[in-house]
């Protein structure tokens, strides 16, 4: 390990780090919430881009005045948005938080 910029102590041996188990369970973690998200908020947009595109007039359809079901479902992307933002924060907070917080104290040693 080499002196990092500010002096402050020895610079991580970074490929040592990203081998290390701790940041493999770290990644696993991360790729379990994230790609099964993504590829569910995609086929939801997908599913949403489709109907628009080929079923006019049940996106047309009149739910309440001039809110249509095509109107509805735009809308719902923006919820889902949220929602997933929000899933993420808690997963984040429960699941991948403590593996980082204990992987940058082995990286950085005792606080100061």
């Amino acid at each position: 390990m080499t002196s990092d910029i500010d002096g402050h102590g020895p610079e991580p041996d970074w490929p040592q780090v990203y081998d290390s188990p701790e940041f493999q369970r770290l990644r696993r973690s991360f790729r379990r919430f994230v790609f099964p998200m993504t590829a569910l908020f995609l086929a939801w947009y997908a599913l949403y881009v489709l109907l628009a595109d080929y079923a006019h007039a049940f996106m047309a359809t009149k739910v309440a005045g001039n809110i249509t079901v095509g109107l509805i479902f735009g809308l719902l992307q923006f919820v889902s948005t949220f929602v997933i933002t929000g899933l993420y924060v808690r997963y984040a907070d429960r699941r991948l938080d403590p593996i980082a917080d204990d992987l940058r104290a082995q990286l950085e040693g005792p606080q100061r």
